[in-house]
C-alpha cells in the first residue's frame, strides 16, 4: 500500500484522502491480527518433522515370501517402542506450538 503524507492530518491513499489517525489504526490492526509468529510456525514445522520421522520409522516389515512371518521384523523395538514415541512427542510439539502465545 502506498501512501503520501500531504501534512500532519491527511495522507493520499490511492485516489482518497484519509485521516492519519485511521491509517495509523489500520497499519496496526493488521500486525495485532495475526495469530501465531514465526517462532510458532517454526515449532509447528519440527512437530509435523518428527510426526513423519515416526510414521517413517514405523513403516516396512514386508518379507519376500508371503507366507513365512519373521517376528523379529515386525515386533522389533524401533516399530513398537520408538515410533510410537516419537509420533507422540510430535504430537504434543504440535500442541505446544499452536498453544504458544506469540510475544509482541
Amino acid at each position: 500500500m502506498n501512501s503520501t503524507k500531504v501534512n500532519g492530518d491527511y495522507r493520499i491513499f490511492g485516489n482518497s484522502f484519509i485521516l492519519q489517525s485511521q491509517y495509523d489504526y489500520m497499519t496496526d490492526k493488521k500486525q495485532e491480527n495475526a495469530i501465531f509468529d514465526k517462532k510458532n510456525y517454526t515449532w509447528m514445522i519440527i512437530g509435523g518433522a518428527v510426526v513423519i520421522l515416526g510414521l517413517l520409522l514405523m513403516a516396512g516389515g514386508k518379507t519376500q515370501d508371503p507366507k513365512m512371518f519373521d517376528y523379529k521384523e515386525v515386533y522389533s523395538a524401533r516399530r513398537i517402542t520408538v515410533a510410537p514415541i516419537l509420533i507422540i512427542l510430535g504430537l504434543l510439539i504440535e500442541v505446544y506450538a499452536i498453544m504458544r502465545k506469540p510475544r509482541p
